[in-house]
């Protein structure tokens, strides 16, 4: 059976603006945004007030941006030099069940690091995303309403790690994060280059056969 997809490239967008574009694509065929924010933390359904680090009014003095929102997980940080996805995809079409979704992305960080030597795996039991032994690379949130996905993963290409001392990143206060740039022992090629490998590893794990490429020129 053949799948469509099509992939918006859409280099640097405010988390609202793309959480807007989310919401408008959910009654839509199949679409795979490939993006970056500027610095912002998004807070998910999960979050406790102890993993906020500083007063929500201070986030803005540092030059990030404060979002609550109504995906799954708690509070993370979103920035330049991430390859954020968001997959807007129908799990009834394709008859995947929750878990088997979140494992799906995992696996495709999992690989990407791969890629540059990197022994990635997901975490202990109730830990979302992918570790390099206890050091987050990457972030799972989502939202599945009727079937359909939004929100999706951040995988930390070369992201300015200081922004995760300002919260306990998805609630976990013992574990440290890290980056491609810090694990690699190999210099890393462009960081659109990892991006478009993140979607290759998406393409070929959900099994689509055409893909259909939209850059922000054309949308």
């Amino acid at each position: 059976m053949r799948r469509s997809l099509e992939v918006w490239k859409m280099g640097t967008v405010n988390y609202l603006e793309a959480l807007k574009l989310q919401e408008k694509l959910a009654s839509d065929s199949d679409t795979l945004l490939s993006l970056q924010h500027p610095p912002t933390y998004t807070v998910g359904k999960r979050q406790t007030v102890h993993n906020l680090l500083i007063p929500d009014s201070e986030f803005k003095a540092i030059g990030a941006e404060l979002h609550y929102t109504q995906r799954g997980g708690d509070i993370t940080y979103h920035g330049p030099h991430q390859a954020i996805l968001y997959p807007i995809i129908s799990l009834r079409d394709i008859s995947l069940g929750a878990r088997k979704y979140v494992e799906k992305l995992e696996l495709m960080m999992i690989e990407l690091a791969s890629m540059y030597g990197v022994k990635a795996q997901t975490g202990q039991r109730c830990e979302t995303g992918v570790w390099v032994d206890n050091r987050k690379i990457g972030a799972i949130g989502v939202r599945i309403s009727s079937g359909i996905t939004s929100h999706g993963l951040a995988f930390n290409v070369d992201p300015d790690l200081s922004y995760f001392k300002h919260i306990v990143p998805c609630g976990i206060a013992d574990k440290d994060v890290t980056s491609l740039k810090k694990e690699a022992d190999i210099e890393l090629p462009a960081e659109e280059v990892i991006q478009e490998q993140l979607i290759s590893c998406f393409v070929s794990i959900f099994g689509y056969t055409d893909v259909l490429f939209k850059n922000k020129l054309n949308l």
